[in-house]
């Protein structure tokens, strides 16, 4: 919990709060960006490495192919202009896990423009504006805890060093924690819908800095902004601007001022710390890479990765409203990754009722999934076998309450219903012959409830409809009953 008084609400409802996010995100190469070191998260310190990525003397960069194209779909991901020339440079600075000196990147001219995210606020749709996307390599990662002199020395593990990343500058569009929050999980999504990315935050493919400033509502002018580092989850992401607003309102309705500083957020207390001050462009002394020349993206080359981009997440979700009359939230749900969105379309294309496979995969089957651990990628239960259940309903051939039964049975197994169904003696009885027998029996046997429906309280055959199905343990067709039971009671 946070240590500093908190700021009224009537203070606060005062000022508006200004969100821009930087996000980095690791591209899902194989090798690093500038040589062919593998990129392998949990290996040895200091095993991924060789001359180039060391920034040994002497050792020259080549850029990776592959990782230009995936910062190319990150960008038509994200709506961006992909630029036909960039150049990377030198980003100048000191710290002990940049072996170099200095950080290879874009400033000037980076890989793309001009972008944006649409987020779905109460209020409607709302567009946060995407200022450029540019490529540069990762620094090695210090260390300090976990070893037994921790207290006196940072280790240093040099094995990310080299790592390609893209990163992605907002506009200062945001004024609230919850569109930040909406924001980063749409930019997440739409990268790894085009397997730009993993975005896997524990593993640091994904990481975030809020730039945060408070100005008085209606003022036109930006106030002076803090940059908060290396935010490793969303949670983390909202706590931070939501404190970061009460301590920067606090200072100026106070009279301070604030300073333009970088802040690093303390997990455990809840606050943001100062970390150094923070530094502009000139500070690192940006000057073009001289060991690689400019980037030139054909027009050729960008048709066909263009070519290769997959449907995005916000137009599957449309043509999942419009082709299968879904409801707005379980597009959503359906929609939420890659994986879950093809399972569903295939089992709705074996099926003539898509908005009842989507309950079976939204309910039973990620109960089962959760259960047991599992993604939607490794379910037993192929997606073909809930459409063919579903159908099976739908004809009469299998009840709800029989389907409930055999779906565990068909995610233990990997079979398909009819031959559970089959093995287990579970088909559904519609035989009129067979049920009137069954109905006969219950009404010989519950006068009561006979008396009381002739007497005009019809809802008792619901009871008489149950103790038919009780009696043959639940496959009867429960529509079928219901009309025997109607015509024998008349």
């Amino acid at each position: 919990m946070s240590l500093m008084a908190a700021t009224p609400p009537e203070i606060l409802a005062q000022y508006e709060l200004v969100i821009g996010l930087e996000v980095h995100v690791q591209l899902s190469t194989r090798t690093k960006i500038f040589c062919s070191c593998p990129v392998e998260f949990g290996n040895a310190p200091n095993t991924n490495v060789c001359p180039v990525c060391l920034g040994l003397p002497g050792a020259l960069p080549v850029l990776s192919r592959h990782a230009v194209e995936l910062a190319i779909k990150g960008a038509l991901a994200l709506h961006c202009e992909v630029q036909p020339e960039s150049i990377f440079s030198r980003k100048n600075y000191f710290y002990p896990d940049l072996p170099k000196g200095y950080q290879i990147s874009q400033f000037d001219k980076p890989l793309a423009l001009r972008g944006f995210v649409d987020i779905l606020l109460d209020s409607g749709v709302k567009r946060i504006g995407i200022t450029r996307i540019h490529m540069e390599d990762d620094a090695g990662k210090s260390q300090h805890e976990g070893f037994r002199d921790s207290e006196k020395y940072t280790y240093v593990d040099l094995n990310r060093s080299g790592t390609p990343l893209i990163e992605i500058v907002s506009e200062p569009d945001m004024r609230s924690s919850e569109e930040a929050f909406q924001y980063v999980t749409e930019l997440k999504q739409a990268l790894q819908f085009a397997d730009v990315s993993t975005c896997d935050m524990e593993k640091g493919h994904l990481r975030c800095d809020a730039n945060v400033s408070v100005r008085r509502k209606g003022a036109g002018k930006l106030g002076t902004r803090a940059e908060i580092k290396n935010l490793n989850s969303f949670r983390f992401l909202k706590q931070a601007i939501e404190y970061e607003f009460e301590r920067q309102v606090g200072i100026v309705d106070s009279g301070g001022r604030i300073i333009q500083e970088t802040r690093l957020y303390n997990a455990d207390t809840g606050e943001t710390v100062s970390m150094r001050s923070k530094e502009e462009a000139h500070d690192y002394r940006y000057f073009p890479e001289p060991d690689l020349i400019p980037l030139r993206i054909s027009d050729q080359w960008l048709a066909r990765v263009k070519g290769e981009m997959p449907e995005l997440p916000q137009a599957k979700r449309t043509r999942f409203l419009s082709e299968y009359g879904l409801r707005p939230y379980d597009a959503a749900v359906l929609t939420l990754t890659r994986e879950n969105a093809e399972y569903y379309e295939k089992a709705a294309a074996a099926s003539k009722d898509p908005r009842a496979v989507a309950n079976w995969v939204m309910g039973d089957l990620a109960g089962l999934l959760k259960a047991t651990g599992k993604e939607i990628g490794e379910s037993p239960i192929p997606p073909q076998h809930i459409g063919e259940l579903v159908d099976l309903i739908g004809t009469g051939e299998l009840s709800g309450k029989l389907a409930k039964e055999i779906f565990p049975k068909m995610f233990e197994t990997g079979d398909a219903p009819k031959a559970v169904m089959e093995r287990e003696g579970l088909q559904q009885i519609s035989d009129s012959g067979a049920l009137e027998k069954m109905v006969d029996e219950v009404i010989a046997n519950n006068p009561k409830q006979v008396e009381q429906y002739k007497g005009g309280k019809t809802t008792v055959i619901g009871f008489l409809v149950g103790a038919v199905m009780k009696a043959s343990r639940g496959q009867a067709n429960p529509a079928t009953v219901h009309q025997i039971l109607a015509e024998k009671l008349k």
